[in-house]
């Protein structure tokens, strides 16, 4: 399948999507397990090796915690460096050594926290809800 063939699949699987959405919205349907990435273009970056911009079920393993430390404990603990101005990876590592997490754990889901919103615009923007923006 050529690369303009799958922009056309990613922009016709994303617009049924689209209405289906608004359609649910119209609806009043809300709260259908899935976590959405908003402002998403029409053309998923999947389809040429950057993060999906599809919607997540709320249960798909990416959301799975990685050495027991969840989206939600990293972005507490980043909210927290901000605060006390710490502004690099050995100093968010402290940060969970503060929270009883081994420096190994932390570091393991630092990085798989980082590659999992490299899959996902979805965990993205999760995790910047989580922060508060």
């Amino acid at each position: 399948m050529g690369f303009f063939s799958k922009a056309k699949d990613a922009l016709a699987q994303q617009a049924a999507a689209a209405q289906a959405a608004a359609q649910g919205q119209q609806q009043g349907q809300q709260g259908d397990g899935m976590v959405h990435v908003q402002g998403a273009g029409p053309i998923d970056p999947a389809i040429m090796g950057g993060p999906s911009t599809r919607s997540v079920a709320a249960d798909d393993p990416i959301w799975e915690p990685i050495n027991g430390v969840s989206l939600q404990d990293y972005a507490d603990w980043a909210r927290e460096a901000q605060a006390r101005g710490v502004n690099d990876e050995a100093g968010l590592i402290t940060i969970a050594g503060e929270h009883n997490v081994s420096a190994a754990d932390a570091k393991a889901a630092l990085d798989g926290w980082v590659a999992r919103m490299g899959q996902s615009m979805a965990v993205g923007q999760q995790f910047r809800k989580f922060l508060g923006y």
